[in-house]
């Protein structure tokens, strides 16, 4: 069974745009996608005269919302199948619930309640941080998002909770026909070179050369079977979450990893990827990695 790219809808701006992402994607892959939009109108059905009204006003116009959203995806690519459904539930549940049975959950970047200031919406932080499927959280303007840069970006962490996130980096780099940045920042202390001056570039290159080995190993079982991609390997003196933030403007599309630990319950989300979801300058993805 061919798993559905699903994607949360709620009317806003920020949801629509992660509409338009997900219909591209879904194309490339040869997807499905489901469109859902979560409402509690149950909660206020028992407030609404019944007058001859046979469904609560609050249910009518989430089935109006969700149906704009699947004609609006219907329009921008009719190929894809595309199905939508209003379920009675908090967001953030539902969409955790269909990542069960999801190729990834697309979320915009804020919804219709959320607060000005905000940079991401709970929703998307939620579900990025407890799903157990990929989740993309679409961010970035309009031209941002047409995917012109012909880049992705992978944020390599340690090969034990990054695996999946390589492996879903090199797919996408080849479902696009583009190039993979894969980049791994590391630290340097100025303390490390000592006293002597002529030991100063020790240590940079002890740094570069761990880095350097980290992504062999980290892309090495990938590339056999995706070895048409693109990769270019960088190593980066700096914070990861700086670095990559920094480097997201170039990209279509910024991947890294998030541990899973077994058994809890609550969010599971590293700096790096909280960083990016609040601060990168394209659609994050989150690929969890259970240990």
């Amino acid at each position: 069974m061919t798993l559905p790219l699903v994607v949360g809808v709620d009317g806003s701006g920020a949801s629509l745009l992660a509409v338009d992402w997900a219909v591209d994607e879904a194309a490339r892959y040869g997807l499905p996608l489901r469109l859902v939009h979560a409402s509690r109108w149950e909660h206020y059905e028992r407030f609404v005269p019944s007058g001859g009204l046979d469904r609560p006003s609050e249910r009518v116009v989430a089935e109006n919302l969700v149906a704009a959203a699947a004609e609006r995806a219907e329009l921008r690519d009719p190929q894809v199948k595309v199905t939508a459904e209003v379920v009675a539930d908090d967001a953030a549940d539902a969409l955790l619930r269909e990542a069960n049975d999801a190729f990834a959950v697309v979320t915009g970047s804020r919804g219709r309640g959320e607060l000005k200031g905000l940079l991401l919406g709970s929703v998307g932080l939620s579900v990025a941080a407890r799903a157990h499927c990929p989740v993309i959280v679409v961010r970035g303007d309009r031209a941002g998002l047409a995917g012109s840069h012909g880049r992705v970006l992978l944020g390599a962490g340690e090969p034990v909770t990054c695996a999946e996130a390589a492996r879903f980096a090199l797919r996408e780099a080849e479902a696009r026909d583009c190039g993979l940045d894969v980049v791994r920042a590391w630290r340097f202390s100025a303390h490390e070179s000592g006293d002597d001056p002529a030991l100063a570039d020790e240590p940079v290159r002890r740094h570069e050369e761990r880095a350097s080995a980290l992504l062999d190993a980290l892309l090495r079982d990938g590339m056999t079977d995706h070895s048409a991609v693109r990769v270019r390997r960088v190593t980066a003196e700096g914070p990861a979450h700086s670095v990559l933030v920094r480097r997201s403007a170039a990209a279509d599309l910024v991947i890294v990893g998030a541990r899973r630990r077994r058994g809890h319950l609550g969010l599971q989300i590293g700096r790096v990827a909280h960083t990016l979801l609040h601060h990168a300058d394209r659609p994050v993805a989150i690929l969890p990695q259970t240990v």
